[in-house]
């Protein structure tokens, strides 16, 4: 297993795009064991938003994150204007449990997220920012080549060095929650669903299928609520 590290000091702070969801809590907790991480969560009027932000305030409070840690950063970045209302991410009918995983690509959303993030991190005096992504991740914007690509122009743009890093993007989920478990982050304040009922995972979406065949590959029962659960993590059934 291996683990990227940036070049960042004890001292150093590194923004983390955080949704409150499994990867991104993990990489808040694991950021922090080496310096100061400020969390941002950017909402884009997506429809699993509302059930996001109310988990991760809950998560961030949590004893894992108690130092290194600072308060959320909420900023928001609408794509209303820009995708169609009949948008699955707009309307909350997500692909399904068996669909594949590049059936949930949003067109542009890293080239937003770190646009606004890094206008943020300027204004703060913070020289980088960490994702998420995993190994064999199939989105154009989630790619190394993207990323350096990005984060040079990010630096042309706002007249200071800014890095984006991927600190996680040769492992696969397994290894995350191996990775959280060893940091004590609480599973069950965690929220990775495309269609939430409440906080409770639907159960039904590719994301909750990538997270339950995650935690099943490790030999643990995923604590989180879910409104419907599947016999068989496998099939969905």
């Amino acid at each position: 297993m291996v683990v990227e590290r940036s070049n960042d000091g004890q001292d150093g702070v590194t923004a983390v795009l955080c949704s409150g969801g499994l990867d991104s809590a993990v990489l808040v907790a694991h950021k922090a064991r080496g310096g100061t991480v400020q969390p941002v969560y950017v909402s884009a009027g997506l429809a699993w938003e509302r059930a996001e932000e109310a988990r991760v305030a809950r998560l961030l409070a949590a004893p894992a994150f108690a130092a290194g840690v600072l308060e959320l950063a909420r900023l928001e970045l609408p794509v209303t204007d820009v995708y169609p209302p009949t948008h699955w991410a707009l309307t909350g009918t997500p692909p399904a449990y068996n669909t594949p995983d590049s059936d949930v690509y949003l067109v542009g959303r890293n080239v937003l997220l770190l646009a606004k993030t890094a206008v943020y991190c300027a204004l703060h005096g913070i020289p980088r920012v960490a994702v998420g992504p995993l190994a064999g991740n199939p989105f154009p914007d989630a790619t190394p080549e993207f990323f350096a690509a990005m984060g040079h122009a990010l630096s042309l743009g706002v007249d200071r060095a800014f890095e984006i890093t991927a600190p996680f993007a040769q492992l696969g989920k397994p290894d995350v929650i191996r990775i959280g478990a060893a940091l004590d982050v609480p599973w069950e304040l965690t929220l990775s669903c495309m269609n939430p009922a409440g906080v409770e995972h639907c159960g039904r979406c590719s994301k909750c299928r990538e997270r339950l065949q995650a935690f099943d590959a490790v030999g643990v029962a995923d604590p989180a609520p879910y409104a419907w659960r599947p016999e068989n993590v496998a099939t969905g059934r």
